[in-house]
């Protein structure tokens, strides 16, 4: 029988990194700066702001992971706006024009319904805007 593990993202749950305050959110999340972190078997480039009533979500680089690291992004990033009253959720994803394209990682955003356009301030990449 198949076991279900939950991706850890810097060793915590997605459960665990909800319930910290918003100072330590700010702390070690919302730096106005890339960061790198591990969420499951992957190395994550991103940067993570809030503006305005949005959560703006950036990926600059994924490098491994395949255990789910999108879906589980997706749905820490949707729970945390929610429970802070955010209006939507902004993603960017920097994977337009890289030397060594994932292709199922293009696959899966064109599944959520991810586009490619040019982002002022980005350059071109696959943006979606998620309304809550």
């Amino acid at each position: 029988m198949a076991t279900h593990r939950q991706l850890l993202l810097e060793g915590h749950t997605p459960e665990e990194i909800l319930q910290l305050s918003d100072e330590e959110l700010r702390a070690f999340v919302f730096l106005d700066e890339p960061l790198v972190f591990q969420a499951g078997s992957a190395q994550v480039l991103g940067q993570f702001q809030v503006r305005a009533k949005r959560l703006v979500v950036e990926l600059a680089q994924i490098d491994g992971g395949g255990e789910g690291v999108l879906q589980t992004l997706w749905s820490l990033a949707e729970r945390y706006a929610r429970s802070r009253g955010l209006e939507s959720v902004e993603w960017i994803v920097h994977a337009v024009h890289c030397a060594h394209p994932n292709l199922k990682l293009r696959r899966v955003l064109e599944r959520f319904g991810f586009v490619v356009r040019e982002v002022p301030g980005h350059g071109q990449a696959y943006h979606y805007l998620h309304e809550l």
